[in-house]
């Protein structure tokens, strides 16, 4: 997992994967707000990932931690509703643990960690309460027992998209009880959480462009 935090070249791959999921899907985003939110969750990540995109240049040639909090900044400013904060959260709270950590694969998970950690901070959540805490926390418990066990990547990553899955679809029967959505009450119930479908599109990206470029 070195190779994730010292390539250039990677950091662009990243970047150019995870600003065409969410383009690509875009319209699902919006479809999946639409049904218990305000619908413009597929609109607002389209633009701030499409601001990274348009910044990747930059991004690339910066450090991967300075890269991350870039990026983290960036989202907070393009993106409107509580996706912009929530997701910048993540990305900065990542970029500033790894900054003085040494490249390996217990780093991108303390990283990663501390990133959900911001998340549930400030979005005042937990896992359990509708939200792209869904994915986040199973992918998390994915990834620091692939670390703890010295996975072969293959296997970590194959466990790390099969938690992102499965916490998406776990979103389904779940009480909203932030945001938005948690004014339904019980209509709520029977919808995938948008912000859980983003992170799940954004997890997916991410670990196929590791499994194509990186070695272990």
């Amino acid at each position: 997992m070195s190779t994730l935090i010292t390539s250039t070249q990677l950091t662009a791959r990243l970047i150019e994967a995870t600003a065409a999921t969410i383009d690509a899907h875009a319209d699902l985003l919006t479809g999946l707000d639409q049904a218990i939110g305000d619908g413009d969750h597929g609109l607002n990540m389209k633009r701030g990932f499409s601001a990274i995109r348009e910044a990747a240049e930059e991004l690339a040639a910066l450090a991967p931690a300075e890269a991350l909090v870039k990026a983290g900044l960036i989202l907070v400013s393009k993106v409107g509703g509580a996706s912009g904060p929530l997701y910048g959260s993540l990305l900065m709270a990542m970029g500033k643990s790894g900054a003085a950590r040494t490249p390996d694969r217990a780093t991108v998970a303390t990283m990663f960690a501390d990133g959900v950690a911001a998340v549930k901070k400030r979005g005042k959540a937990q896992a359990g309460e509708k939200t792209m805490l869904e994915v986040l926390v199973p992918v998390l418990a994915a990834l620091s027992d692939g670390v703890d066990n010295d996975m072969p990547l293959a296997t970590l990553l194959d466990r790390i998209r099969k938690a992102a899955r499965g916490g998406l679809e776990a979103s389904r029967p779940l009480l909203a009880t932030k945001g938005r959505a948690s004014f339904l009450g019980d209509r709520s119930i029977g919808h995938l959480d948008p912000g859980a479908q983003s992170s799940c599109l954004l997890v997916d990206a991410i670990c196929n462009v590791i499994e194509k470029d990186v070695t272990q």
